[in-house]
């Protein structure tokens, strides 16, 4: 079982997800430029592995809607978990968020982020980057950012034309079918994964 990881820079997946252009104003881009630029500062700084994860813990909350990707990554399934499974998942789905980022900042080291357009879509806005980092091709990775809380955040990544929460939206649907869907064996799951990458 993974999660959305890295910041979705670490991997480029099978599926693809389609927008409709249309142009985009500023605010995204200055939102994109900002978090990119604390999270290569994060990656390139000379601090502890505590250091850093606390660093990126509030990078992460200021700048992703992680109550709304938790919530889409569980889809449907959220509707039989009890009221006491579905806020444990919640703080599970933080938790294991930043464990799996914070577990390969060691591979970002030197990495940098270069922003380039960005387009309207739906009430989303898309900004594109690609990230360079030492001995790695240039990736390309567009960041789904939603206004509609009133201020930026990033819903999805893609890398590689591939959302990140649906693949993360996968993973969970295949991992309850293979635990007759049972939510505890999820939690379960994520707990474990979190002991093992902490």
């Amino acid at each position: 079982m993974t999660i959305i990881g890295a910041a979705a820079l670490l991997t480029t997946l099978p599926r693809t997800a389609r927008y409709a252009w249309a142009q985009s104003g500023p605010q995204a881009v200055t939102f994109v430029q900002s978090t990119s630029e604390q999270l290569v500062a994060v990656v390139n700084s000379a601090g502890s592995p505590e250091e850093k994860r606390r660093r990126l813990q509030q990078v992460v909350d200021a700048g992703v809607d992680v109550d709304d990707i938790a919530r889409f990554c569980l889809g449907h399934f959220g509707r039989i978990a009890t009221p006491d499974q579905q806020k444990q998942y919640m703080t599970l789905f933080h938790d294991l968020l930043v464990t799996e980022i914070a577990g390969h900042l060691g591979e970002y080291q030197g990495v940098r982020v270069t922003i380039g357009l960005a387009r309207a879509s739906a009430d989303t806005e898309i900004v594109i980057t690609t990230v360079e980092r030492p001995n790695n091709p240039t990736t390309q990775v567009d960041w789904v950012v939603s206004t509609t809380t009133g201020r930026p955040q990033i819903v999805d990544m893609l890398a590689g034309g591939t959302s990140m929460r649906l693949t993360q939206s996968a993973d969970f649907t295949a991992y309850l079918a293979r635990h007759q869907y049972n939510i505890h064996e999820l939690l379960e799951g994520m707990q474990r994964r979190i002991a093992q990458s902490g």
